[in-house]
């Protein structure tokens, strides 16, 4: 099994990075392999709305020049998948975000390419807004039928310079039993899928309020 992390952090060795390693730390340990891609140094766009990946039905965002499309393939591939960001203004970092939003767009328009994966979320920061920003990277895990597992508190550590997180013994701690809880629950759903499938994915249901 593995598990793909994505460091939404312009800085490669930060307290994002940090946090995601104390996560994988616990993985590896549960004989689960990890690989981490920084997506905060990379120059992502957002979504343009162009409603190509619903048309092409290729798991492919219409946008080829970053790495977003290689990503999806990457997360299509894994077993779990860590988001971990930064807090920008109570809220997750641009690029990171703008990864989320067309990453988990193709994956919902073209079959729900995560469903039934474990995912979660965890987030740095300096003082306040560490919560909000969990709160949105859950959205997009919630919305794409995923399963998330817990910790003992809110998946957040606090530092603002780089190393400063090793500081917060509760914030590691939390990163902790979230890695040994995610180990656990991946190896609880895989054993089980032969006995127990997985329900028929249904048809994606759209209401809009104004006609």
């Amino acid at each position: 099994m593995k598990v793909i992390g994505f460091n939404g952090s312009a800085r490669k060795k930060g307290n994002t990075a940090g946090s995601l390693s104390t996560v994988f730390a616990e993985l590896e340990k549960a004989g689960i392999d990890t690989e981490l891609i920084h997506v905060g140094k990379e120059k992502v766009r957002g979504c343009i709305a162009c409603y190509g990946c619903v048309k092409n039905q290729d798991e492919a965002c219409t946008l080829k020049d970053d790495p977003v499309n290689e990503w999806i393939q990457k997360m299509k591939a894994a077993d779990g998948i860590l988001l971990g960001s930064p807090v920008y203004f109570s809220g997750v970092a641009g690029t990171m975000k703008s990864f989320l939003d067309r990453a988990f767009f193709v994956s919902s328009v073209n079959g729900g390419l995560l469903r039934h994966k474990v995912g979660a979320a965890v987030a740095a920061v300096r003082r306040s807004g560490g919560i909000p920003t969990v709160d949105t990277l859950n959205h997009y895990i919630n919305y794409s039928e995923m399963v998330m597992p817990s910790s003992n508190y809110w998946n957040v550590v606090h530092g603002m310079n780089p190393g400063e997180m090793e500081q917060d013994g509760e914030g590691q701690q939390i990163m902790e039993i979230l890695g040994r809880n995610m180990a656990w629950l991946m190896k609880v759903i895989e054993a089980g899928k032969e006995q127990f499938p997985a329900p028929e994915a249904l048809p994606k249901t759209m209401t809009n309020f104004i006609r």
